[in-house]
C-alpha cells in the first residue's frame, strides 16, 4: 500500500494528525491498531435486524422523535461520495392527504464493520430525526446517545483509509 496518497477521509485533520496516520500506513500497522481496539465484525446483517436494533436506539434516546418506516443497508450509498448514511423523509400521497415518513439508510460497507462504527453511524442518522444540520445540538446529541461519538468518528475515518487503500479486515 502507497503511503503517500492523499487521506481524503482524514482531509479535515491536522498535518501532524495526517503524518501520524501516514507512517501507521507505511509501517503497516494500521490494520493491526484497528484489530485490537475492534477486534470482530457485527452481527447486524439484514435490514430487519438493522431496522430492529436502530429502533432500539431511537427509543432508548429519541422516543419523542418522529416514527422510522424504513432502515436498510443501501448497496447505493457510495462512500467515495462523501456519504456513510442518508436519513430522508418521504412524502406519498395518499387519497387526499399527503404523508411523509422518515427513512435511514446505511451503506452495505457497515454490514461487515464493528459493531461500534455501525453504532456511530445510526446514532448520527437517528440525530438528523432532531437537528437537520450539522450544528453544535446536533453533535451535542450525538454525543447523549454515543459519549465516544468522536472517537468512533475518527477511528471509522481510519477505518474506511484501510479499506480505500485496498485493505480488508473482516
Amino acid at each position: 500500500m502507497s503511503a503517500m496518497r492523499p487521506l481524503k477521509y482524514l482531509s479535515g485533520y491536522s498535518a501532524s494528525v495526517t503524518e501520524q496516520v501516514q507512517r501507521l500506513i507505511g509501517s503497516d500497522k494500521l490494520p493491526e491498531l484497528l484489530l485490537k481496539k475492534y477486534p470482530v465484525s457485527h452481527e447486524i446483517k439484514t435490514d430487519k435486524a438493522l431496522y430492529g436494533y436502530t429502533i432500539d436506539l431511537k427509543n432508548q434516546y429519541l422516543r419523542q422523535s418522529n416514527p422510522l418506516s424504513k432502515v436498510v443497508y443501501d448497496d447505493k450509498i457510495d462512500v467515495l461520495h462523501q456519504a456513510l448514511g442518508l436519513h430522508s423523509v418521504v412524502s406519498r400521497v395518499q387519497g387526499s392527504n399527503l404523508k411523509s415518513k422518515n427513512e435511514i439508510r446505511i451503506g452495505s460497507v457497515f454490514k461487515n464493520a464493528p459493531l461500534e462504527f455501525l453504532r456511530m453511524i445510526v446514532v448520527h442518522e437517528l440525530s438528523h430525526l432532531r437537528e437537520k444540520q450539522h450544528n453544535k445540538a446536533f453533535y451535542k446529541l450525538c454525543e447523549y446517545m454515543e459519549p465516544s461519538y468522536h472517537q468512533l468518528e475518527f477511528d471509522l475515518r481510519l477505518y474506511l483509509t484501510y479499506l480505500d487503500l485496498g485493505g480488508k479486515l473482516y
